[in-house]
């Protein structure tokens, strides 16, 4: 039986979802779960299942100004704070590991993040700054964070809405520490799944198509490590395929044989 509880972990809502029978099981391989723009963590409940069935502990946590914490901020209010909200859900990441691991509930060695949409935008930017994270599935997101946002701020300013220039600049300063795209050495060849739709008009799949050209070159040692799978008829939307293939990919990078014998 596979549980899904509501935990607050350092102030921020979670849902956390294990084996029932694994609950209380110390330092389980965990992933990070990581909603996409305008969406909560319980609409990745599907993904956590599996990935809980194999034997994972899963965090799904509400990003600022998204789920339990949306509150009054919405709209294009919330459009222009887009990368705050990716920037603070980067510091989360970190601050739900510590948590987890002062409970003994995570495996120090076996931790995987994963995202949609802006989730995945999260999970690269996470992938920068922490090497504590030992596998990665992005789902239809970009790791070429100036390229993006400037689409996005043009994008606001056609639609007429007012951009402080001092904030935006402040942003895009913070914003240069964390660009996966601009440090790919950082990486150091840990496992990365890419899946893209072809047709998204969200995030275009151009961003990760050139993304895997461009790791080629950093993942010369362990090529196997490196891999992606894109879908010619899908759009923004992740596909079973998708979620098979991520589950898959976790399942072999961070699952112990000791795991997996207890689960299948």
């Amino acid at each position: 039986m596979i549980t899904v509880q509501n935990e607050t972990f350092r102030n921020i809502p979670t849902l956390h979802v294990v084996k029932a029978n694994q609950k209380q099981n110390n330092e389980l391989p965990t992933v990070f779960f990581l909603h996409g723009y305008t969406s909560a963590k319980e609409h990745n409940l599907p993904i956590a299942y599996l990935l809980a069935e194999k034997g994972f502990r899963v965090i799904l946590p509400d990003a600022i100004h998204h789920g339990e914490r949306e509150g009054s901020i919405q709209g294009k209010k919330r459009d222009a704070l887009f990368w705050n909200i990716v920037l603070q859900s980067i510091q989360e990441i970190e601050y739900l590991k510590e948590e987890l691991k002062e409970r003994s509930l995570i495996h120090k060695e076996r931790i995987g993040i994963s995202g949609t949409s802006m989730g995945a935008i999260t999970t690269y930017g996470a992938l920068s700054q922490y090497n504590w994270i030992d596998a990665a599935v992005a789902y239809m997101g970009t790791a070429y964070f100036q390229s993006f946002v400037n689409v996005q701020i043009q994008m606001l300013e056609d639609a007429g809405y007012p951009l402080d220039k001092d904030v935006v600049n402040k942003t895009l300063q913070k914003l240069q520490s964390v660009d996966l795209s601009q440090r790919f050495e950082s990486l150091n060849e840990r496992p990365l799944f890419i899946w893209h739709g072809e047709q998204d008009e969200v995030v275009p799949f151009e961003y990760s198509n050139t993304l895997y050209k461009d790791l080629q070159h950093y993942y010369k040692a362990q090529p196997e490590n490196l891999k992606f799978l894109s879908e010619p008829k899908t759009a923004h939307k992740v596909s079973r395929v998708a979620t098979l293939a991520g589950v898959n990919w976790f399942s072999e990078h961070l699952l112990t044989e000791q795991v997996k014998a207890t689960v299948w």
